[in-house]
């Protein structure tokens, strides 16, 4: 009996010297009450105020486990341990996010197994989408691309202009027995996040997963998005130009990888557009709505870094990072004024 209780002290005693002498808490200890250092240590990607209420967020959310809430509670009041797992199993999963540091890395800077880094950011992931995604990445309602067309309009003089729709090929380590599925044109191996974009630069739809070989417009005439809403109804009625009186449909402006379609307007050809100067201004005015989506992608992948390297994880997990990190960049661009400007 006293040799069992012999060993479980000395479990929690090398636990809390794990902790105590990792490099993250001793950074972390003096970041959280130094705001730009706890903007430098996670790339921008996440303020103290962004944190707490982040934690806010939880607090409102159905978690059933009370030690999770207890923690959380701690952080939202702002008396934030470092000690506790979950908080650090979060900062863990952001620092990943912000960096693309290897596990290995991670590890060392909190005292983890590579293997326990990469279950703790699949189920941080997993987390971040089911608290964030019906806030700040909820299927769009009327109201919602309504304000978009706005933004279009007086923004970007695109008028009648819902949103921006393009791929990005998110780069991973090519599975074992997938042939060429995943292999990209760029040359590598990747799953695709097709997303629409509002004029602000947020995601009002995405797409994660598909093989790298796939065409954006493939992609995208597969999606649920597209038999939901394409096909099944309108999303928003035809109304008229500015200065005309004739209704026309509502559209996604797309580059040329897209099929040009009664919702869907794509530049013309170069060869046509030479000749003539009134289309050579409408394909310089889409390209000006489209590019809103290509920025988007730009300002997802500079705060989150992990973009920026091949993601050495299963596919399903690296599925679950994207998909965090639009959700983080969603709730980024919502509750920033300065930080996140493009």
């Amino acid at each position: 009996m006293r040799q069992g209780l012999d060993t479980e002290i000395k479990v929690v005693f090398v636990h809390t010297h794990r902790v105590y002498n990792a490099e993250a808490y001793s950074y972390l200890r003096v970041s959280e009450e130094v705001r730009e250092n706890f903007i430098t240590y996670f790339n921008g990607g996440m303020t103290p105020a962004a944190a707490k209420t982040y934690h806010e967020v939880q607090l409102t959310s159905s978690i059933d486990d009370a030690d999770n809430m207890e923690c959380i509670q701690q952080l939202a009041n702002a008396q934030i341990n470092p000690t506790d797992r979950q908080i650090y199993q979060l900062y863990e999963t952001w620092r990943y996010l912000a960096t693309g540091d290897s596990h290995h890395t991670i590890g060392f800077s909190f005292r983890v197994g590579r293997t326990t880094v990469s279950s703790i950011v699949k189920e941080v992931c997993v987390e971040l989408w089911n608290v964030l995604q019906p806030l700040y990445l909820a299927t769009p309602t009327e109201e919602v691309w309504k304000n978009s067309e706005i933004g279009f309009r007086e923004l970007w003089n695109f008028p009648n202009c819902i949103g921006s729709i393009d791929g990005k090929h998110v780069r991973i380590k090519c599975p074992p027995k997938t042939g060429s599925s995943f292999f990209c044109y760029k040359n590598f191996c990747s799953i695709v996040l097709l997303g629409i974009v509002d004029p602000n630069y947020k995601f009002l739809i995405v797409d994660i997963g598909s093989y790298g070989r796939h065409s954006d417009s493939s992609i995208f005439e597969n999606s649920s998005f597209y038999r939901e809403f394409i096909q099944g109804k309108t999303i928003l009625p035809p109304k008229p130009l500015p200065g005309t009186t004739t209704p026309v449909p509502h559209v996604f402006v797309g580059d040329e990888g897209f099929k040009l379609e009664t919702f869907l307007m794509r530049p013309f050809p170069r060869a046509v557009v030479a000749q003539n100067e009134a289309k050579k201004v409408f394909n310089k005015r889409l390209s000006r709505a489209r590019r809103v989506v290509e920025n988007a992608f730009g300002i997802l992948a500079q705060k989150w870094r992990v973009f920026f390297r091949p993601i050495e994880l299963e596919v399903d997990t690296a599925e679950h990072v994207v998909k965090a990190a639009c959700c983080l960049h969603n709730y980024l661009r919502s509750t920033s004024t300065i930080e996140n400007e493009p």
